[in-house]
């Protein structure tokens, strides 16, 4: 067992949050929630023993191995792809090549009785001691095996690591992480990077065979697939569910409702109480009632209720102007690179208002349609923009584009022009950025945060044609909802490249799937595409398109 021993985090001041405590029991999937900032990520960099507490500490068996996959990370550019996987077993063959070394040493000396001699012996025996003690594995096998879940394909075994972008490096960390067998898997936002069957093959793994996990991560689907209990971070406080995310939402309710009760009744009380001491404080005959009750009230403990993202502000994009009847036409487009084609003859028409998807397996060529749209790329066939066609670009990396020497504020005062001046703070308190927020430094965000400050500079100039690619990864599941809510009331074109169903249903009215080395137009919603197709989800859609 894992312990979380009175934690306390101080920021300037300020109390991320104050002796926290729990356990984190052998096989335990823990979802970690909690909205943007409020020190999710902070806690796991703790558990992980990647940070210090301000106070307080984590206790673990001395021999317990705990796995650590952050946000952010760095991936060693010397080695190869299988090279950098097998580096998970460097204890288990560091052991066996000290034996090698030693019993080659032992054959090639000759002075039997010297004192070195028995001390290499003795060394010998206790290295093997540790070494049989581990499990026999046959790691190449075992690396292969990882890396082949995780969507690497064998050719991409020799191939360097500096080839790769971020997301593979990510998978290439998570696959050494998940070759260690921890007693203890902490992943920081793991899809954000994985294509849907990837993110299935890892729901599989960490369900089936990891001991303990805790997890932080925006996608609903895969926080309830994996786990049995949910510990909500809020106001510098934890709340501790034994339930999975769907039903811990259902508890949530109820236990807020329950402290809006007492909250209410306790603020009767204090009215009441004022009233009489008010009321009767210079009559003698009452001293001792107003004295006792004045000093209930400073005994008293004022009953909080917990945040809530309920902003009253409706988030909405600026009215969009006018674009032709077909702001993007796609015709018989083909694009290769070398000998890789990533599609062949692809056509496509959308009309002014439609809102579609673009779904398939990661390398299918979502993004390099996208690219093409945007005109960024040389391709064969024709691909044009409408008459006044305004575009609005949301890339992957959008938020990692922030100038971080800026506040929260500046950022969207050096671009907001005209009446929308005037309306900075109502904007920014519509995406959770309130009081003294707002004069935070971007460095000092959450990924989470640097999304939704990314977005906001969106909704600055009115466009017509929004194209975002990936526009969830990061946020917590109340933001994506306000953005959800703003992007069905868009009045213009809108282009999706989204593995988040919950995020596409309601909201796309056409499907495009890529897959095959072809695009195939779908007439109908996420939900009416996969019943058509008789598909559960869309890890199966994925899985057909290979």
């Amino acid at each position: 067992m894992i312990s979380v021993d009175n934690i306390s985090v101080l920021h300037g001041g300020h109390a991320l949050f104050s002796d926290i405590s729990f356990s984190i029991n052998p096989n335990d999937k823990i979802a970690l929630m909690g909205k943007n900032g409020a020190g999710k990520s902070t806690m796991l960099k703790i558990i992980a023993g990647a940070t210090k507490p301000s106070k307080g500490g984590v206790s673990a068996p001395k021999d317990a191995v705990i796995a650590y996959l952050p946000q952010h990370l760095l991936t060693a550019d010397d080695c190869t792809v299988f090279e950098e996987t097998s580096k998970a077993f460097a204890s288990y063959l560091s052991l066996k090549e000290e034996i090698d070394r030693l019993n080659e040493e032992l054959t090639v000396r000759t002075d039997y009785d010297s004192e070195e001699y028995y001390k290499i012996i003795e060394r010998v025996s206790e290295v093997s001691e540790k070494f049989y003690s581990i499990e026999e594995v046959n790691y190449e096998e075992e690396v292969e095996k990882v890396l082949l879940g995780l969507g690497f394909e064998r050719p991409d075994f020799q191939r360097p690591t500096s080839e790769f972008s971020g997301g593979w490096r990510m998978r290439i960390e998570l696959a050494k992480i998940l070759l260690q067998k921890p007693d203890l898997i902490l992943l920081d936002e793991p899809t954000n990077h994985l294509d849907i069957e990837s993110i299935q093959w890892l729901e599989e793994f960490l369900t089936e065979k990891a001991k303990a996990v805790v997890v932080i991560s925006h996608d609903r689907a895969f926080v309830d697939n994996i786990t049995n209990r949910t510990i909500e971070v809020t106001m510098g406080r934890i709340y501790d569910y034994k339930a999975k995310y769907s039903h811990y939402l259902e508890l949530r309710k109820e236990r807020r409702e329950q402290q809006q009760k007492h909250y209410d009744e306790q603020q009767r009380f204090i009215a009441e109480t004022t009233q009489f001491i008010e009321r009767f404080k210079g009559t003698y005959s009452k001293t001792l009632q107003v004295q006792s009750r004045v000093k209930m009230l400073e005994k008293l403990d004022i009953v909080e209720v917990d945040e809530v993202d309920t902003s009253a502000l409706r988030l909405r994009f600026p009215p969009s102007p006018r674009s032709g009847k077909y702001p993007v036409i796609v015709e018989d487009l083909s694009k290769s690179y070398g000998d890789h084609v990533v599609f062949k003859n692809a056509s496509m028409t959308i009309e002014r208002g439609q809102k579609v998807a673009f779904v398939g397996k990661n390398g299918e060529g979502k993004s390099t349609m996208i690219k093409a749209i945007m005109g960024e790329i040389d391709y064969e066939g024709r691909c044009e923009l409408g008459h006044n066609s305004m575009i609005g670009y949301f890339a992957q990396n959008q938020a990692s584009l922030l100038d971080e020497s800026l506040t929260i504020f500046e950022t969207i005062d050096q671009i907001a022009v005209g009446e929308i001046r005037s309306k900075i703070k109502d904007m920014l308190g519509a995406f959770m950025f309130k009081g003294d927020d707002i004069n935070k430094k971007v460095k000092v965000l959450s990924g989470g945060e640097k999304t939704r400050l990314a977005m906001i500079k969106l909704l600055l100039e009115p466009v017509n044609l929004l194209i975002l690619d990936e526009p969830t990864n990061h946020l917590d599941m109340r933001t994506k909802d306000i953005i959800k809510d703003a992007l069905k009331d868009f009045d213009g074109t809108l282009i999706l490249v989204s593995h988040d169903r919950d995020f596409l249903d309601g909201l796309a009215t056409k499907v495009f799937e890529f897959g095959n080395k072809r695009v195939k137009e779908h007439f109908e919603d996420i939900n009416g595409f996969l019943r058509t197709k008789k598909l559960e989800n869309l890890r199966e859609v994925e899985r057909s398109s290979k």
